[in-house]
């Protein structure tokens, strides 16, 4: 799957758990262009429909990246979803790859777009370890 080894799948799994999950992240999910989960965690409390969520967050990022070439850009690359008890981040890894934060009011989002550039820059790393 996507040229990733069972071994860089529990990596990645353990940085999302360590990094977000760890820090009052509620639930991240990797997921693919076409709505496939990827990779998946919650804190426990998660109500959410994981495959359900996939799909249209992957409809939504297509179209957002849509409307950012109506208006002369490329892509976005972050979405921002704010909401009155949680939030939605969503940040690119890669052409192929979303990762999703769903957060309470007790993460700040600031904190939070540091830490999730820094894990994508990680996600990319193990990605690239065993390629051939």
């Amino acid at each position: 799957m996507y040229g990733v080894s069972q071994e860089q799948l529990d990596q990645i799994d353990i940085l999302l758990v360590q990094e977000l999950i760890d820090i009052g992240v509620h639930s991240v999910i990797i997921v693919d262009v076409a709505g496939n989960v990827i990779a998946e965690h919650d804190n426990g409390n998660s109500q959410c429909d994981v495959h359900a969520f996939a799909a249209l967050a992957a409809g939504n990022f297509a179209a957002v990246d849509a409307m950012a070439q109506l208006v002369g850009e490329q892509e976005f690359s972050v979405h921002f979803h704010k909401g009155e008890k949680e939030s939605i981040n969503f940040s690119k890894v890669n052409d192929d790859l979303l990762l999703i934060t769903i957060f309470g009011n007790d993460v700040s989002l600031g904190f939070l777009r540091l830490k999730t550039a820094k894990i994508i820059e990680e996600i990319i790393s193990i990605w690239k370890v065993t390629e051939y």
